[in-house]
């Protein structure tokens, strides 16, 4: 049950979501707390939308394995002797040998997520599940937060400084009408789970990056009678540069770089960097995906194909089914087919601020191009009156770098996050003394 305070209190840190990054964060608070003072402690609440803790369940597909490794988890890169690492996850799930035996750094998704769920049972935080940020606004010395649960209940909460970790939203192109037949692949798994016995024995999959490639591999594997077609621009999947170098833009110190660089040479660092991390895919699907196809062209039953250098119809409904054609944009050849459901892997948008800070985004300060401007602490500048600090976690990839997103920087951002809050509340206190 939440511990969540009174109304009447005030907490250090009210934090928005509670997924990964906010789970980070409430670890490194309760790290820091140890052995302080109760007066001098930093308080903190989250709330989070969903009844429980959850990271993408409906991605979670079989063999599915993280892109980063298990050391870039919840604490060892800020602090390796925390109790919160996915080593001594493994050790309290009596797993670690086996796991060593493995010879990876990259555990299953599976296995990652189940990690994640140890940390939340495990770290004392209070959290309000099943609610949703309705109101904020500033009230002088403090942040009055409404929130509200899907049953109509609500409650307002008041924090000295805000965590905004909403997540991402998922994209469909222009024009696509999300349906029961055509679906984004963040909640594939479920998706898929409701849908009826496929009629037409095909499934169409948009998209160029990892998680395309993982949900075709997965429908080929899934339906073993039906054909996939893998659409998309690109002449062909690209793998993702995770060679030593390259990874270095995932550095801790990168985010120093970047955040010190002109705004052209973060794009162009950005550019440089694409493959790291969009539109890219493991090497070894890619191989695994080649060697099927290859082996259904020999044996003269094709179920997988893939378009490259083409782009779908917009998706119609027909016939217990959705129609749409290839276009072959080199050639202009149009392949018509009637398929069983059309998965989109089309990416994320990062949150909204203007939705949720609704009329205090007017105190805020953002860019022409409509991105905030961000501190190095990761907090939102804001005009004079707001003394509180709004934090992001996300939606920062313009000012910080490609981790602002990833896991990758998670232990470190949370360290830096909570010195920032513990470092201004101390300025705090000796100017109004």
């Amino acid at each position: 049950m939440p511990k969540v305070n009174d109304v009447a209190d005030i907490v250090d840190i009210l934090g928005v979501g509670y997924g990964p990054s906010n789970l980070g964060l409430a670890i490194a608070l309760q790290e820091r707390n140890v052995g302080v003072a109760a007066d001098d402690r930093i308080t903190s609440v989250f709330v989070e939308k969903q009844p429980e803790f959850r990271w993408h369940p409906g991605m979670l597909l079989p063999g599915a394995t993280m892109q980063i490794s298990f050391l870039k988890d919840l604490a060892t890169q800020r602090n390796t002797r925390s109790e919160y690492t996915f080593i001594e996850y493994l050790s309290q799930q009596e797993r670690l040998t086996h796991f060593i035996n493995l010879q990876t750094f990259f555990p299953s998704r599976v296995e990652f997520h189940d990690y994640l769920t140890w940390a939340a049972d495990k770290v004392d935080a209070d959290v309000l599940y099943g609610y949703t940020a309705t109101e904020i606004a500033w009230k002088g010395d403090y942040f009055e937060v409404v929130v509200a649960s899907a049953d109509g209940a609500w409650r307002t909460l008041r924090a000295r400084n805000i965590v905004l970790a909403g997540g991402l939203s998922p994209t469909l192109p222009l024009g696509v009408l999300p349906t029961d037949r055509v679906f984004h692949n963040h909640r594939i798994l479920d998706h898929l789970a409701a849908l009826p016995e496929p009629q037409h024995g095909k499934f169409v999959v948009v998209g160029a990056g990892q998680s395309a490639a993982e949900v075709v591999s997965h429908l080929h594997q899934r339906y073993p009678d039906a054909e996939v077609h893998g659409v998309f621009g690109k002449y062909g999947y690209s793998p993702a540069d995770d060679s030593p170098y390259a990874n270095r833009v995932f550095d801790p110190e990168a985010v120093e770089d970047f955040y010190s660089s002109s705004p052209r040479l973060r794009e162009q660092l950005i550019a440089y960097h694409r493959s790291t991390n969009y539109s890219a895919v493991d090497l070894a699907l890619i191989e695994e995906l080649y060697s099927r196809e290859y082996g259904e062209r020999v044996a003269g039953k094709r179920r997988l194909f893939v378009h490259g250098a083409s782009e779908l119809s917009t998706p119609l409904e027909a016939d217990r089914g959705v129609e749409v054609s290839v276009l072959h944009r080199p050639t202009g050849r149009r392949e018509r087919l009637i398929c069983d459901a059309v998965v989109y892997a089309t990416g994320f948008r990062p949150l909204d601020l203007h939705a949720i800070l609704g009329g205090l985004a007017d105190d805020c300060v953002f860019r022409p191009d409509g991105t905030p401007e961000v501190e190095r602490d990761y907090r939102l500048r804001t005009n004079h009156m707001v003394k509180g600090g709004i934090y992001l976690q996300g939606g920062t990839e313009h000012s910080h770098g490609l981790t602002s997103s990833l896991l990758s920087n998670i232990a470190v951002r949370s360290g830096e996050l909570v010195e920032s809050v513990v470092t201004r509340s101390m300025r705090h206190a000796v100017l109004t003394n």
